[in-house]
């Protein structure tokens, strides 16, 4: 459901930024170029909401709308390359769903044609991906649920379940954008103003967990908390 009603907003500033007496007249059937991170199986739960928002707006593919589809694969740097050969096809916007640092690849691709980032957690404004959220400027535009403006608001409800919290481990990911400010900085100090201490722990794979939990079990903290 959030994932449609994501597809929702995207559709409507999409059509937003397209609509133009020119098209109107010489009708022109707009064309997305919508690049995914992963392969298309993963995708297809995503695709196929955004497909079902177009068609409640009346939007059908191959008779009113083209989209051209572009997979990475799970490969950060074949995002770019993807970005820049929807440039070369002329596409009328960009979707781009994925972190921070693939927004920047499809901004790196084009200064023109308007980009709708989606599935970013991060502020879109501290990551210079936006002017502001009210006056985002450049050719980027979207949705962001601002994850990491919540950490705070999580730590103080899991206080409000454990009143006996005093010590919480945070688990991160370093190659995902932004974790390690969180764990490091930003959860550090909501931490404070709640009289808690956090200490921070790397999870690069899955073969760590069992290293870092072996750790955990002997120091016993009273929270866990996971980011990313």
């Amino acid at each position: 459901m959030d994932r449609k009603i994501a597809c929702v907003v995207l559709v409507a500033l999409l059509f937003a930024l397209n609509y133009s007496a020119q098209a109107q007249q010489t009708k022109k059937v707009p064309r997305i170029g919508y690049i995914m991170s992963a392969d298309p199986a993963t995708e297809s739960t995503r695709t196929e909401a955004f497909r079902a928002a177009l068609r409640e707006l009346g939007y059908i593919e191959e008779q009113n709308i083209a989209i051209e589809y572009r997979y990475a694969d799970g490969k950060l740097d074949r995002f770019s390359d993807l970005a820049v050969e929807l440039v070369r096809l002329k596409v009328d916007v960009i979707v781009a769903a994925g972190g921070d640092s693939r927004i920047r690849m499809a901004m790196n691709a084009t200064k023109t044609i308007p980009i709708v980032m989606m599935s970013v957690g991060l502020d879109p404004v501290k990551e210079g991906l936006v002017e502001s959220l009210a006056r985002p400027g450049g050719n980027v535009t979207g949705i962001t649920n601002l994850g990491r403006e919540l950490g705070g608001k999580q730590l103080e409800l899991l206080k409000e379940a454990v009143p006996t919290l005093n010590r919480v481990a945070a688990l991160y990911d370093p190659a995902i954008p932004g974790t390690a400010r969180e764990a490091k900085g930003d959860l550090t100090v909501a931490a404070r103003g709640l009289s808690l201490t956090v200490r921070s722990w790397e999870v690069r794979d899955a073969d760590g967990f069992e290293k870092i939990f072996a750790a955990l079990n002997k120091q016993r903290p009273d929270g866990l908390f996971v980011l990313g």
